[in-house]
């Protein structure tokens, strides 16, 4: 954020505001930990500030504290549609771009509250009078930590602060391993710790929380594991029947792309998980090195995200949508195989 933006936002919250905060559709714990932090320093100022969410968090997030105050535009409706009408100022967390908000995408283009975005992601929209953005983050939390820390404010950082914020980061970061994860990121790490982050109780409450219907998934997603040696890729498939065979729950399926890329000498790989419901086939890409799935992503399964993970969708099947993703791989095989 330049000096500009900071008097900007300092001039803002210097007066009462209803603040609605957002995170993107599917939240996951970038974008719970960064809104609820942000929520819990905002309402620390005397504001009255409200997440509406998309859609449901998972339940490996439920313990988040604030957590509880979330309102789901898909369940509590009416509050929602109220909280987003009535805001004067609405933050927008860990996405860029209104489109990412599902059913919510219309009320926010009409909504009359001025817009400021907190984001970490590739090519940002122009919808907010601020806009903090820089792809070089590790995660939106590690941003929110710096808002804070621009307006002047890190001792207001209380432990619940410090959790949300700390199981953002963590999360995104894959446990602090992913390129991104930089020295300001540990020492920032380190501040929450002694603001009161609970490390270990984290770490614990978001990764020790399997069922045996989800390690039957796991199970079912590493059966149908393919890999193409000749591009150094490999990608899982799960069908709508598989998983309400296991008895799937929002965030099941949360880290299975990655297993792809523990195979010695993949480089890419994807996941593509049916949703009956939506009509769509849910993509999520990883790689490692200088393969941009972002690029890919963006080029041909209308999504985006980083260099080494993101997201996309299919419209088309299952079975026709891992088909396209192979038949594609040759365009890419001299940047796939080096």
């Amino acid at each position: 954020m330049n000096l500009k933006d900071i008097e900007h936002v300092k001039e803002l919250l210097n007066t009462p505001q209803k603040i609605a905060i957002i995170p993107h559709k599917n939240p996951d714990g970038d974008a719970i930990g960064s809104t609820l932090g942000l929520q819990h320093y905002l309402r620390s100022l005397g504001q009255d500030a409200v997440i509406v969410s998309p859609n449901d968090s998972p339940k490996f997030l439920k313990w988040l504290p604030g957590c509880e105050t979330i309102l789901n535009f898909e369940k509590e409706n009416s509050q929602a549609q109220k909280a987003l009408q009535e805001a004067t100022l609405i933050f927008t967390l860990d996405f860029n771009h209104l489109g990412r908000v599902g059913q919510m995408q219309s009320f926010l283009e009409e909504a009359t509250a001025k817009f400021i975005m907190i984001d970490h992601h590739q090519e940002p929209s122009d919808y907010a009078i601020v806009t903090y953005s820089d792809v070089t983050m590790s995660s939106t939390c590690e941003m929110v930590y710096n808002f804070i820390d621009y307006l002047g404010d890190t001792d207001k950082i209380t432990a619940d602060i410090a959790n949300c914020l700390y199981t953002g980061i963590m999360t995104d970061t894959g446990s602090f391993r992913f390129r991104s994860t930089t020295s300001k990121t540990h020492k920032i790490v380190a501040e929450l710790i002694e603001k009161g982050a609970d490390n270990t109780q984290i770490h614990s409450n978001v990764y020790n929380t399997n069922t045996p219907s989800r390690l039957h998934l796991l199970g079912c997603a590493l059966k149908n594991m393919v890999i193409l040696e000749e591009y150094n890729t490999a990608y899982i498939t799960l069908s709508q029947e598989e998983l309400d065979t296991y008895k799937f729950q929002k965030g099941d399926t949360e880290g299975f792309v990655n297993y792809c890329l523990t195979l010695d000498g993949i480089r890419f790989a994807a996941i593509f998980i049916e949703n009956k419901e939506e009509g769509i086939i849910k993509i999520s890409l990883r790689s490692e090195g200088d393969f941009s799935v972002n690029e890919f992503s963006r080029l041909y399964f209308q999504g985006g995200g980083h260099n080494n993970a993101a997201g996309g969708k299919s419209d088309v099947s299952l079975e026709e949508t891992a088909a396209y993703f192979v038949n594609l791989l040759p365009n890419h095989k001299n940047d796939l195989v080096k």
